[in-house]
């Protein structure tokens, strides 16, 4: 369970963070259009990604050993400084997210816009492919690892989409999304530690 929970909490702290896919899926919720095949979309696309972050990282680090120090610096690094940024939104304000009201769209152009928005975005492969697949090979299970990282996109796309609507006046609040950056400052920080602890500890 060790492993499942640090997947979860991982997962969830990468994918919090503010972007043009969070904002997307965030307008579709708030205006009710597409929503389950955008929320579908989005958590079946991180679930392909994360399978191939955990074992295919795994496959090389067994392959190559020189892999794990370099992947483990890496990943803290990475970690430690998008930590920080989420950390100075928390401390200077964060911005309050308001969708832009317009003309209900068909269905392929949505999808359209959320695979693109998925696949090509290059911190979509940090998180899931090089990070995750760091973390991963540190885990006693790397199924429930994985496992875990894959509720946790369940858990906030759908979130996100369905709860959108409901929380449409604390999400329109900056003070609400400081709080959230810096929570999910504070998970990056306490990931990037594990991973450096077991090359300086004696």
């Amino acid at each position: 369970m060790a492993s499942f929970w640090t997947g979860l909490g991982l997962g969830l702290s990468l994918i919090m963070a503010i972007g043009a896919q969070n904002a997307f899926v965030l307008r579709q919720g708030l205006r009710g259009e597409h929503l389950l095949m955008v929320c579908l979309c989005c958590a079946l696309s991180d679930a392909l990604l994360l399978a191939f972050g955990v074992y295919g990282a795994a496959t090389l680090i067994e392959q190559f050993p020189a892999l794990d120090a370099v992947l483990r610096l890496a990943g803290a690094l990475f970690l430690l400084m998008y930590g920080a940024r989420g950390m100075a939104g928390a401390v200077c304000g964060g911005q309050a997210l308001v969708p832009v009201e317009q003309q209900r769209a068909l269905w392929p152009r949505t999808l359209a816009v959320c695979l693109a928005l998925t696949w090509l975005n290059p911190h979509v492969y940090l998180d899931t492919v090089v990070l995750a697949g760091a973390v991963s090979a540190q885990q006693p299970s790397k199924g429930a690892f994985l496992a875990g990282a894959i509720t946790a996109s369940f858990i906030f796309f759908f979130g996100l989409g369905h709860g959108a609507g409901r929380l449409r006046a604390v999400l329109s609040r900056p003070r609400a999304w400081q709080i959230l950056d810096g929570s999910m400052a504070m998970v990056m920080w306490g990931v990037a530690l594990s991973l450096l602890w077991p090359m300086v500890r004696p």
